[in-house]
Protein backbone atom coordinates (compact mmCIF):
# COMPACT_ATOMS: atom_id res chain seq x y z
CA UNK A 1 0.00 0.00 0.00
CA UNK A 2 1.19 3.76 -0.65
CA UNK A 3 1.24 5.50 2.61
CA UNK A 4 -0.76 9.00 2.89
CA UNK A 5 1.21 11.71 4.53
CA UNK A 6 -1.43 11.73 7.37
CA UNK A 7 -1.20 10.35 11.16
CA UNK A 8 -4.25 7.51 10.28
CA UNK A 9 -2.29 6.40 7.18
CA UNK A 10 0.87 5.89 8.75
CA UNK A 11 0.32 4.26 12.00
CA UNK A 12 -1.20 1.63 10.31
CA UNK A 13 1.59 0.89 8.95
CA UNK A 14 2.89 -3.05 10.47
CA UNK A 15 6.25 -2.53 12.55
CA UNK A 16 8.76 -4.88 10.91
CA UNK A 17 9.15 -7.63 12.35
CA UNK A 18 12.90 -7.47 13.41
CA UNK A 19 12.29 -4.66 15.74
CA UNK A 20 9.93 -6.37 18.14
CA UNK A 21 12.41 -9.89 17.63
CA UNK A 22 15.74 -7.88 19.08
CA UNK A 23 14.87 -6.65 22.40
CA UNK A 24 18.04 -5.46 22.99
CA UNK A 25 19.51 -2.40 21.73
CA UNK A 26 22.45 -0.15 23.15
CA UNK A 27 22.43 3.56 22.69
CA UNK A 28 25.46 6.30 22.03
CA UNK A 29 25.19 9.70 23.13
CA UNK A 30 28.44 11.60 21.59
CA UNK A 31 28.74 15.14 20.75
CA UNK A 32 30.64 18.41 21.52
CA UNK A 33 29.22 18.07 24.60
CA UNK A 34 31.55 15.18 25.66
CA UNK A 35 33.94 17.78 25.75
CA UNK A 36 33.10 19.44 29.07
CA UNK A 37 32.13 15.94 30.23
CA UNK A 38 30.09 17.91 32.77
CA UNK A 39 26.39 18.00 34.16
CA UNK A 40 24.68 16.28 31.21
CA UNK A 41 24.62 16.81 27.77
CA UNK A 42 22.07 19.62 27.58
CA UNK A 43 25.26 21.39 28.93
CA UNK A 44 24.75 24.55 26.90
CA UNK A 45 21.30 24.77 27.26
CA UNK A 46 21.75 24.89 31.21
CA UNK A 47 25.14 27.07 30.81
CA UNK A 48 23.65 29.65 28.44
CA UNK A 49 20.10 29.47 27.99
CA UNK A 50 19.41 29.13 31.99
CA UNK A 51 22.68 30.59 33.06
CA UNK A 52 23.01 28.34 36.16
CA UNK A 53 25.53 29.33 38.46
CA UNK A 54 27.25 26.05 38.61
CA UNK A 55 28.04 25.77 35.08
CA UNK A 56 28.89 29.65 34.83
CA UNK A 57 31.08 28.36 37.47
CA UNK A 58 32.49 24.64 35.59
CA UNK A 59 33.69 27.20 32.83
CA UNK A 60 35.32 29.63 34.40
CA UNK A 61 37.38 27.47 36.32
CA UNK A 62 38.21 25.32 33.18
CA UNK A 63 38.78 27.17 30.13
CA UNK A 64 40.04 30.81 29.26
CA UNK A 65 37.73 33.57 29.89
CA UNK A 66 35.45 34.34 26.80
CA UNK A 67 35.26 30.15 25.88
CA UNK A 68 32.34 29.77 23.72
CA UNK A 69 30.65 26.29 23.37
CA UNK A 70 32.17 26.50 19.66
CA UNK A 71 35.31 26.31 21.11
CA UNK A 72 34.89 22.52 22.40
CA UNK A 73 34.18 21.32 18.96
CA UNK A 74 38.14 20.96 18.32
CA UNK A 75 38.49 19.15 21.09
CA UNK A 76 36.28 16.68 20.59
CA UNK A 77 38.50 14.29 18.48
CA UNK A 78 38.03 11.08 18.97
CA UNK A 79 41.65 9.84 18.38
CA UNK A 80 40.75 6.65 19.77
CA UNK A 81 37.60 5.71 18.71
CA UNK A 82 37.43 2.10 17.06
CA UNK A 83 34.62 1.68 15.99
CA UNK A 84 35.37 -2.32 15.02
CA UNK A 85 36.19 -2.54 19.29
CA UNK A 86 32.57 -0.81 19.63
CA UNK A 87 30.76 -3.03 17.55
CA UNK A 88 32.84 -6.57 19.45
CA UNK A 89 31.75 -5.14 22.79
CA UNK A 90 28.05 -4.08 21.44
CA UNK A 91 27.77 -7.95 20.16
CA UNK A 92 29.45 -9.25 23.16
CA UNK A 93 26.80 -7.54 25.47
CA UNK A 94 23.81 -9.00 23.64
CA UNK A 95 22.53 -6.11 21.59
CA UNK A 96 21.05 -6.72 18.45
CA UNK A 97 20.70 -3.16 17.39
CA UNK A 98 23.03 0.24 18.24
CA UNK A 99 21.57 3.84 17.98
CA UNK A 100 24.40 6.73 18.03
CA UNK A 101 23.52 10.18 17.97
CA UNK A 102 23.81 11.99 15.00
CA UNK A 103 22.91 15.05 15.79
CA UNK A 104 21.77 16.24 19.49
CA UNK A 105 20.23 19.28 20.32
CA UNK A 106 23.28 21.23 20.20
CA UNK A 107 22.97 21.29 16.15
CA UNK A 108 26.65 19.50 15.38
CA UNK A 109 26.41 16.92 13.09
CA UNK A 110 28.24 13.66 13.49
CA UNK A 111 28.59 13.44 9.74
CA UNK A 112 29.66 15.87 7.00
CA UNK A 113 26.35 17.26 6.80
CA UNK A 114 26.27 19.62 3.88
CA UNK A 115 23.98 22.25 5.71
CA UNK A 116 25.97 21.99 9.24
CA UNK A 117 29.01 24.52 7.85
CA UNK A 118 31.58 23.95 10.13
CA UNK A 119 29.54 22.47 12.82
CA UNK A 120 30.04 18.86 11.82
CA UNK A 121 32.61 16.02 12.32
CA UNK A 122 34.56 16.49 9.10
CA UNK A 123 35.18 20.12 9.12
CA UNK A 124 35.86 20.14 12.55
CA UNK A 125 36.76 18.00 15.61
CA UNK A 126 37.42 14.45 14.51
CA UNK A 127 37.41 15.20 10.80
CA UNK A 128 36.07 11.91 10.48
CA UNK A 129 32.34 10.23 9.72
CA UNK A 130 31.69 8.79 12.58
CA UNK A 131 28.04 7.94 11.42
CA UNK A 132 29.61 6.28 8.28
CA UNK A 133 32.52 4.49 10.51
CA UNK A 134 30.35 3.01 13.08
CA UNK A 135 27.82 2.05 10.41
CA UNK A 136 30.21 -0.30 8.80
CA UNK A 137 31.30 -2.18 11.82
CA UNK A 138 28.16 -3.26 12.87
CA UNK A 139 26.54 -4.15 9.70
CA UNK A 140 30.23 -6.20 9.29
CA UNK A 141 29.25 -7.44 12.85
CA UNK A 142 25.45 -7.89 11.78
CA UNK A 143 23.75 -5.89 14.15
CA UNK A 144 20.90 -3.45 13.00
CA UNK A 145 21.87 0.28 13.11
CA UNK A 146 19.28 3.39 14.45
CA UNK A 147 20.07 6.76 13.98
CA UNK A 148 19.29 9.59 16.54
CA UNK A 149 18.39 12.70 15.08
CA UNK A 150 17.06 16.00 17.40
CA UNK A 151 14.77 17.80 14.87
CA UNK A 152 15.67 21.07 16.63
CA UNK A 153 18.75 23.18 17.75
CA UNK A 154 18.49 25.33 20.83
CA UNK A 155 20.48 27.86 19.37
CA UNK A 156 20.10 27.63 15.38
CA UNK A 157 19.23 31.61 14.47
CA UNK A 158 16.60 30.01 11.55
CA UNK A 159 15.02 28.09 14.51
CA UNK A 160 15.10 30.71 16.87
CA UNK A 161 12.84 32.87 13.61
CA UNK A 162 10.22 30.37 13.19
CA UNK A 163 9.74 30.05 16.90
CA UNK A 164 10.07 33.89 16.78
CA UNK A 165 7.24 33.63 14.44
CA UNK A 166 5.18 30.77 16.46
CA UNK A 167 5.79 27.95 13.96
CA UNK A 168 4.14 30.22 10.92
CA UNK A 169 7.74 29.88 8.89
CA UNK A 170 9.58 26.61 8.06
CA UNK A 171 12.57 28.19 7.11
CA UNK A 172 14.62 26.07 9.55
CA UNK A 173 12.50 22.58 8.50
CA UNK A 174 13.08 23.15 4.94
CA UNK A 175 16.91 24.51 5.41
CA UNK A 176 18.56 22.32 8.05
CA UNK A 177 16.04 19.35 9.47
CA UNK A 178 14.68 17.82 6.42
CA UNK A 179 17.74 17.86 4.52
CA UNK A 180 19.58 16.22 7.07
CA UNK A 181 16.89 13.76 7.99
CA UNK A 182 17.01 12.47 3.79
CA UNK A 183 20.58 12.82 3.98
CA UNK A 184 20.51 10.29 6.54
CA UNK A 185 18.65 7.46 5.16
CA UNK A 186 20.44 7.96 1.64
CA UNK A 187 23.91 8.12 3.00
CA UNK A 188 23.65 5.63 5.67
CA UNK A 189 20.18 3.47 4.90
CA UNK A 190 19.42 3.10 8.70
CA UNK A 191 17.42 -0.08 10.01
CA UNK A 192 16.16 2.65 12.33
CA UNK A 193 15.27 6.55 12.98
CA UNK A 194 15.15 7.97 16.47
CA UNK A 195 13.52 11.25 16.62
CA UNK A 196 13.70 13.33 19.04
CA UNK A 197 13.42 17.46 19.77
CA UNK A 198 9.88 17.42 19.08
CA UNK A 199 7.89 19.10 21.79
CA UNK A 200 8.12 22.75 20.97
CA UNK A 201 6.32 22.70 17.84
CA UNK A 202 3.35 21.12 15.74
CA UNK A 203 3.82 18.69 12.95
CA UNK A 204 2.38 21.27 10.81
CA UNK A 205 5.55 23.00 11.18
CA UNK A 206 7.93 19.33 11.28
CA UNK A 207 6.71 18.08 8.02
CA UNK A 208 7.28 14.75 9.86
CA UNK A 209 4.27 13.16 8.35
CA UNK A 210 5.47 13.81 4.39
CA UNK A 211 8.70 12.75 5.73
CA UNK A 212 7.33 9.65 7.33
CA UNK A 213 5.19 8.87 3.76
CA UNK A 214 8.83 9.06 1.93
CA UNK A 215 10.66 7.05 4.52
CA UNK A 216 7.83 4.13 3.65
CA UNK A 217 6.82 4.61 0.17
CA UNK A 218 10.12 5.36 -1.75
CA UNK A 219 13.38 5.66 0.35
CA UNK A 220 15.53 2.89 0.49
CA UNK A 221 14.54 1.35 3.66
CA UNK A 222 11.03 1.30 3.08
CA UNK A 223 10.50 -2.34 4.30
CA UNK A 224 12.59 -2.30 7.23
CA UNK A 225 12.76 0.79 8.97
CA UNK A 226 11.02 1.13 11.96
CA UNK A 227 10.69 4.96 13.78
CA UNK A 228 9.69 6.03 17.18
CA UNK A 229 6.88 8.63 18.08
CA UNK A 230 8.70 11.73 19.03
CA UNK A 231 7.71 13.34 15.43
CA UNK A 232 5.32 16.52 16.91
CA UNK A 233 4.87 18.10 20.22
CA UNK A 234 1.84 16.00 20.98
CA UNK A 235 2.97 12.96 19.24
CA UNK A 236 4.47 11.00 22.10
CA UNK A 237 2.46 7.49 22.87
CA UNK A 238 -0.18 8.28 20.35
CA UNK A 239 1.81 8.55 16.75
CA UNK A 240 4.33 7.08 14.82
CA UNK A 241 6.35 3.42 14.96
CA UNK A 242 6.66 1.98 18.44
CA UNK A 243 6.22 4.37 21.28
CA UNK A 244 8.92 5.60 23.52
CA UNK A 245 6.47 7.96 25.33
CA UNK A 246 9.14 9.09 27.77
CA UNK A 247 12.70 8.76 28.73
CA UNK A 248 13.41 5.88 31.11
CA UNK A 249 9.22 4.78 30.94
CA UNK A 250 8.11 2.21 32.32
CA UNK A 251 4.27 1.47 31.84
CA UNK A 252 3.60 -0.90 34.51
CA UNK A 253 0.99 -3.07 33.12
CA UNK A 254 0.91 -4.81 29.59
CA UNK A 255 0.52 -1.97 26.45
CA UNK A 256 -1.39 -2.94 24.04
CA UNK A 257 1.13 -1.07 21.33
CA UNK A 258 5.15 -2.13 21.15
CA UNK A 259 7.50 0.14 23.06
CA UNK A 260 10.94 0.63 23.93
CA UNK A 261 12.36 1.64 27.57
CA UNK A 262 15.63 3.71 27.46
CA UNK A 263 17.68 4.05 29.65
CA UNK A 264 21.17 4.72 31.16
CA UNK A 265 24.21 3.49 33.26
CA UNK A 266 25.21 6.73 34.57
CA UNK A 267 21.77 7.39 35.98
CA UNK A 268 22.08 11.55 35.63
CA UNK A 269 23.48 11.82 32.53
CA UNK A 270 23.34 10.34 28.61
CA UNK A 271 26.61 12.20 27.47
CA UNK A 272 29.55 10.80 29.42
CA UNK A 273 30.70 13.02 33.07
CA UNK A 274 33.76 12.31 34.04
CA UNK A 275 32.85 13.33 37.03
CA UNK A 276 30.71 10.28 37.65
CA UNK A 277 30.66 8.20 40.66
CA UNK A 278 29.93 4.35 41.45
CA UNK A 279 26.78 5.44 43.36
CA UNK A 280 25.40 6.90 40.52
CA UNK A 281 24.96 4.21 38.16
CA UNK A 282 23.58 1.55 37.77
CA UNK A 283 24.62 -2.00 38.80
CA UNK A 284 24.29 -5.36 36.85
CA UNK A 285 21.04 -6.48 38.80
CA UNK A 286 18.92 -2.93 38.28
CA UNK A 287 19.77 -3.65 34.66
CA UNK A 288 18.55 -7.05 34.34
CA UNK A 289 15.44 -6.32 36.47
CA UNK A 290 14.79 -3.22 33.92
CA UNK A 291 15.54 -5.44 30.52
CA UNK A 292 13.11 -8.01 32.25
CA UNK A 293 10.73 -6.14 33.59
CA UNK A 294 10.55 -4.44 30.07
CA UNK A 295 10.90 -7.27 27.62
CA UNK A 296 7.71 -9.16 30.13
CA UNK A 297 5.72 -6.15 29.04
CA UNK A 298 6.34 -6.70 25.46
CA UNK A 299 9.23 -3.81 25.35
CA UNK A 300 12.59 -3.17 24.40
CA UNK A 301 15.04 -2.19 26.24
CA UNK A 302 17.68 0.46 25.12
CA UNK A 303 20.40 1.00 27.68
CA UNK A 304 22.71 4.12 26.84
CA UNK A 305 26.66 4.41 27.59
CA UNK A 306 28.54 8.02 26.90
CA UNK A 307 32.18 7.55 25.34
CA UNK A 308 34.93 10.11 26.46
CA UNK A 309 35.73 12.83 23.34
CA UNK A 310 38.64 10.83 22.54
CA UNK A 311 35.94 8.04 21.42
CA UNK A 312 36.36 5.81 24.96
CA UNK A 313 33.64 3.71 26.24
CA UNK A 314 35.06 3.81 29.80
CA UNK A 315 35.77 0.53 31.14
CA UNK A 316 32.92 0.72 33.74
CA UNK A 317 30.36 0.88 31.41
CA UNK A 318 31.73 -1.97 29.03
CA UNK A 319 31.87 -3.76 32.63
CA UNK A 320 28.26 -3.43 32.86
CA UNK A 321 27.67 -3.98 29.17
CA UNK A 322 29.74 -7.49 29.34
CA UNK A 323 27.95 -8.30 32.46
CA UNK A 324 24.62 -7.83 30.78
CA UNK A 325 25.98 -9.86 27.43
CA UNK A 326 26.94 -13.34 29.92
CA UNK A 327 23.62 -13.03 31.25
CA UNK A 328 21.68 -13.07 28.03
CA UNK A 329 24.30 -16.06 27.16
CA UNK A 330 22.55 -18.17 29.40
CA UNK A 331 19.08 -16.68 29.75
CA UNK A 332 19.05 -15.06 26.13
CA UNK A 333 15.94 -17.69 24.84
CA UNK A 334 13.75 -16.23 27.27
CA UNK A 335 13.99 -12.86 26.03
CA UNK A 336 14.76 -12.59 22.12
CA UNK A 337 12.16 -13.51 20.11
CA UNK A 338 9.67 -13.63 23.18
CA UNK A 339 6.43 -12.60 23.98
CA UNK A 340 4.55 -11.78 26.63
CA UNK A 341 2.69 -14.05 28.25
CA UNK A 342 -1.30 -14.46 29.37
CA UNK A 343 0.22 -13.18 32.79
CA UNK A 344 3.43 -10.68 33.07
CA UNK A 345 4.77 -11.34 36.86
CA UNK A 346 3.74 -13.26 39.50
CA UNK A 347 0.73 -11.98 41.65
CA UNK A 348 2.18 -11.61 44.82
CA UNK A 349 5.83 -10.37 44.11
CA UNK A 350 7.61 -8.30 41.11
CA UNK A 351 10.35 -11.01 41.76
CA UNK A 352 9.36 -12.91 38.98
CA UNK A 353 8.35 -12.33 35.74
CA UNK A 354 7.04 -14.19 32.86
CA UNK A 355 7.55 -14.44 28.93
CA UNK A 356 6.91 -16.95 26.26
CA UNK A 357 7.56 -18.55 22.75
CA UNK A 358 4.39 -20.56 21.47
CA UNK A 359 3.95 -23.16 24.11
CA UNK A 360 6.44 -22.49 26.22
CA UNK A 361 6.72 -20.67 29.22
CA UNK A 362 9.44 -18.62 30.67
CA UNK A 363 9.72 -17.69 34.69
CA UNK A 364 12.62 -15.42 35.27
CA UNK A 365 12.98 -14.92 39.17
CA UNK A 366 15.23 -11.99 40.16
CA UNK A 367 16.07 -12.94 43.54
CA UNK A 368 16.73 -16.84 44.59
CA UNK A 369 13.99 -18.32 47.02
CA UNK A 370 14.93 -19.49 50.38
CA UNK A 371 15.49 -23.35 50.87
CA UNK A 372 16.07 -23.37 46.79
CA UNK A 373 12.28 -24.03 46.56
CA UNK A 374 10.14 -21.83 44.12
CA UNK A 375 6.60 -21.15 43.89
CA UNK A 376 4.61 -20.27 41.08
CA UNK A 377 1.15 -19.88 41.51
CA UNK A 378 0.01 -18.64 37.70
CA UNK A 379 0.94 -21.51 35.51
CA UNK A 380 -1.16 -24.48 35.32
CA UNK A 381 0.87 -27.97 35.10
CA UNK A 382 -0.56 -31.11 33.38
CA UNK A 383 1.00 -34.42 33.52
CA UNK A 384 3.00 -33.70 30.60
CA UNK A 385 4.61 -30.79 31.81
CA UNK A 386 8.65 -30.57 32.16
CA UNK A 387 10.38 -28.31 34.30
CA UNK A 388 14.22 -26.90 33.39
CA UNK A 389 16.63 -24.30 33.80
CA UNK A 390 18.33 -22.60 31.41
CA UNK A 391 22.18 -22.56 31.62
CA UNK A 392 21.90 -25.92 33.71
CA UNK A 393 21.70 -29.61 32.06
CA UNK A 394 18.58 -32.02 32.89
CA UNK A 395 14.88 -31.42 34.19
CA UNK A 396 14.04 -30.03 37.87
CA UNK A 397 11.77 -31.91 40.35
CA UNK A 398 8.12 -30.51 40.78
CA UNK A 399 4.89 -30.81 42.38
CA UNK A 400 1.51 -29.44 41.63
CA UNK A 401 0.87 -26.63 45.01
CA UNK A 402 -1.95 -27.42 47.59
CA UNK A 403 -3.79 -24.66 45.85
CA UNK A 404 -2.70 -23.39 42.37
CA UNK A 405 0.35 -23.97 40.33
CA UNK A 406 3.47 -25.68 41.03
CA UNK A 407 6.42 -26.10 42.91
CA UNK A 408 9.86 -26.27 41.73
CA UNK A 409 13.07 -27.69 43.77
CA UNK A 410 15.99 -25.76 42.17
CA UNK A 411 19.47 -26.83 41.84
CA UNK A 412 21.57 -26.55 44.94
CA UNK A 413 23.08 -23.44 45.27
CA UNK A 414 26.53 -22.77 47.13
CA UNK A 415 25.99 -20.87 50.45
CA UNK A 416 27.02 -17.88 50.48
CA UNK A 417 26.15 -14.92 53.03
CA UNK A 418 24.69 -12.66 50.47
CA UNK A 419 21.93 -14.01 48.74
CA UNK A 420 23.06 -13.71 44.93
CA UNK A 421 20.59 -11.19 43.01
CA UNK A 422 21.01 -11.29 39.17
CA UNK A 423 17.82 -13.60 37.93
CA UNK A 424 17.28 -17.09 36.43
CA UNK A 425 15.34 -18.47 34.30
CA UNK A 426 13.07 -21.72 34.29
CA UNK A 427 11.24 -23.18 31.10
CA UNK A 428 8.04 -24.61 31.57
CA UNK A 429 6.76 -26.75 28.98
CA UNK A 430 3.70 -28.09 29.02
CA UNK A 431 1.83 -26.14 31.34
CA UNK A 432 -1.34 -23.33 30.72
Amino acid sequence: PRYRPDWASLDARPLPAWFDQAKVGVFVHWGVFSVPAWGSEWFWWHWQAEHRADYERFVQRRYPPDTAYTDFAPRFTAHDFQPREWARLFQRAGARYVVLTTKHHEGFTNWGSPVSWNWNSLDTGPHRDLVGELGQALRESNIRYGLYHSLLEWFNPLYLADKESGFKTQNFVLKKTMPELYDLVLKYKPDLIWSDGDWEAPESYWNSTSFLAWLYNNSPVKDTVVVNDRWCNNCSCHHGGYYNCADKYKPGTLPAHKWEMCSSIDKLSWGYRSNMNIAELMDEASIIEELVQTVSFGGNYLLNVGPTKEGVIVPIFQERLLALGRWLDTNGEAIYESKPWRVQMENSTDTVWYTSKGPVVYAIFLIWPQGNVLELSSPTPSPATQVSMLGFAGTLKWQKSPGKGLVITLPYMLPSPLPPQSGWTVKLEGVK
